[in-house]
């Protein structure tokens, strides 16, 4: 694995997420309900006035996946929708052996979300390198792999 940026903060983050999906048409992301459901809103925001389609699919279950909309509340989930596209964005809690999402299943998903894809792009985001020490990369066919990691302290004032 070869590393070829290094960005700080959410809005490196965000902006590296933007320059990666540029040719993108639509961009289905899928991660855990909850926990990675705002993460996939605040990448989709980057998005917002674009005119790529947004999807939030909830872990395997591709019958709920809901389009993403900007409204005055930032990005919200709206109707259901197909979540075929050409760019997936797996997010990293999927990975989290609690959540029991094996990746076998999640590549199946994957490959027949992008099966009609001319330029397939699969994107992994994650915290202290989940996705890569869970080994989802040795079954998903990762393009890029946007790993952040989180560094919190509480000061007593």
């Amino acid at each position: 694995m070869e590393i070829i940026s290094t960005s700080k903060g959410i809005g490196g983050q965000l902006t590296e997420f933007r320059k990666l999906v540029s040719d993108s048409k639509k961009v289905t992301f899928i991660g855990t309900v909850g926990f990675c459901t705002p993460f996939a809103e605040l990448m989709a925001f980057v998005l917002r006035g674009s005119d790529k389609e947004t999807v939030f699919l909830p872990d395997l279950r591709a019958d709920e996946a809901r389009s993403m909309v900007f409204s005055s509340y930032g990005m919200q989930l709206d109707e259901k929708v197909d979540p075929s596209a050409d760019t997936v964005v797996l997010l990293g809690g999927l990975a989290m052996p609690k959540i029991g999402v094996e990746p076998e299943k999640m590549k199946e998903l994957v490959d027949e979300l992008t099966k009609d894809a001319e330029n397939k792009l699969i994107i992994g985001v994650c915290f202290q390198s989940m996705l890569i020490n869970s080994n989802w990369n040795g079954f998903i066919d990762f393009d890029y792999i946007i790993d952040a990691d989180l560094t919190n302290e509480i000061k007593k004032l």
